[in-house]
């Protein structure tokens, strides 16, 4: 059975010593969390990521970082109510100097970061990485070099598990506390395991890659979450309220953007909306409004406010279940709306998320990260193990590598070759992306 009292714990994840607390007054050690954040490199990159729809023009169109600032939003909103739940039932948190803002920081900051892994070109971006090791000649020559558990890591790429390696990455000033790491891993496992239970939640993705095993279990074993099976831990209560902030925003707001581009017409999304909002909606009230803007921002505002209402009360609801990992699944699931979200989806799906501009945007994915996969790892392969082929033509295309592969004996290691190959690319913006590609094909040249 998982303590609040042990959940809670401000340590910040440095897993080589026990980093000092801080001795400001003003903040707390989560809410500095959230202020690193804000202020890293990987979370300003993602002003340039793909949320739905390609390098939008539009100001409205959310990008993955307007995306990640309201499930950051909704986040503290769920985490400050469950909070004061929280407090007035588990006295001993406040003793402990814990208040319903500290658990609302938590909850904003993991929200905050919950794409910070994302690859350029969204989900299609995941699924070129991973095919690109699973079916391109240049990826599968790197198999025998590689132990099972690596392998998986490789031909399954998670966006979730790049996070949690971003997020222990000096070099991004992040090194969040051990809570907030906890609250951010919504899968926590690694891809190669033995058993997996699909009916758990936590088991449909992993959340780290097979080098982060030994750190994920100092974690687990610092905040006292216990395992479910081999190398499979029970999630952190916190991450259900994390989990729920994204389901929120990207059902509604995904909703909003696909009317707004006119791919989804008002009349469908009105009563979809109205259906989650209940008793509160007046239609006479809303058909006052002038704009079809003005009508979704407030039918947006109104929906969001009632799922947050009905998510922490399914929180409360089974917050002792999920002490004791019981409960496994998707809050959202658990509420009175989830019939209307799934509505949401079903439309979603159909007419947003296969509409030709996200398709194209997908085939362009593809394209792109295959050929900077292509030609960076056919470069590294020939320099470490074939070099014979080792030619003037990758000596320049290595060159254009981050100082990290540097020669060094570490790095003729292939899977930490090849992890650090992964985290240049999937740390690139969609732009930037598409502009190396081009010029490392000879489709263009520097300057144009």
């Amino acid at each position: 059975m998982m303590k609040w009292e042990k959940l809670l714990t401000a340590g910040r994840a440095d897993f080589k010593k026990q980093a000092n607390q801080s001795q400001e007054q003003y903040r707390s050690e989560f809410e500095r969390d959230y202020d690193r954040i804000i202020f890293s490199a990987p979370f300003r990159n993602l002003q340039d990521k793909t949320q739905v729809f390609p390098l939008p023009e539009l100001d409205f169109v959310h990008t993955r970082l307007t995306h990640s600032l309201e499930v950051s939003s909704v986040g503290r909103s769920l985490g400050k109510s469950a909070g004061e739940y929280l407090l007035s039932k588990y006295p001993a948190l406040f003793e402990m100097g814990i208040g319903s803002n500290d658990i609302g920081a938590i909850v904003a900051a993991a929200a905050l970061t919950h794409d910070l892994g994302n690859p350029p070109f969204g989900h299609a971006g995941e699924d070129a990485i991973s095919d690109f090791f699973r079916f391109h000649p240049s990826g599968l020559r790197w198999r025998d070099h590689l132990r099972e558990e690596e392998w998986a890591d490789m031909t399954q790429f998670e966006g979730n598990a790049q996070g949690f390696r971003m997020l222990l990455d000096k070099s991004n000033g992040l090194q969040v506390c051990y809570a907030t790491l906890a609250a951010f891993t919504k899968y926590p496992r690694p891809a190669f395991v033995q058993k997996r239970d699909p009916s758990r939640r936590s088991q449909k993705k992993f959340g780290f890659f097979a080098d982060q095993l030994s750190l994920f279990k100092q974690l687990a074993d610092t905040l006292g979450i216990p395992l479910s099976g081999e190398n499979t831990w029970y999630r952190h209560p916190l991450a259900f309220l994390v989990e729920a902030a994204d389901d929120i925003c990207y059902n509604i707001i995904d909703l909003e953007d696909g009317c707004t581009l006119g791919l989804v017409q008002l009349e469908e999304a009105i009563p979809l909306l109205a259906e989650i909002i209940g008793e509160k909606f007046q239609e006479e009230k809303l058909h006052s409004l002038k704009t079809s803007a003005q009508k979704l921002a407030i039918l947006r505002a109104m929906a969001i406010s009632r799922l947050v209402e009905e998510t922490v009360a399914a929180f409360r609801t089974h917050e002792e279940a999920m002490l004791s990992g019981e409960f496994d699944k998707a809050l959202t699931d658990c509420i009175p709306s989830s019939k209307a979200l799934d509505k949401i989806t079903t439309l979603s799906v159909k007419k947003i998320y296969r509409s030709q501009p996200v398709l194209e945007k997908e085939a362009a994915g593809f394209q792109v990260l295959e050929g900077l996969l292509e030609v960076f790892s056919d470069a590294l392969y020939n320099q470490y193990f074939d070099s014979e082929r080792f030619s003037g033509k990758d000596k320049s295309i290595l060159r254009l590598l981050p100082e990290v592969f540097k020669p060094d004996n570490e790095l003729q290691m292939p899977y930490l070759l090849l992890r650090n190959l992964v985290d240049f690319i999937a740390g690139m913006t969609d732009k930037y992306a598409l502009s190396l590609y081009r010029k490392v094909k000879g489709i263009a040249l520097p300057g144009t």
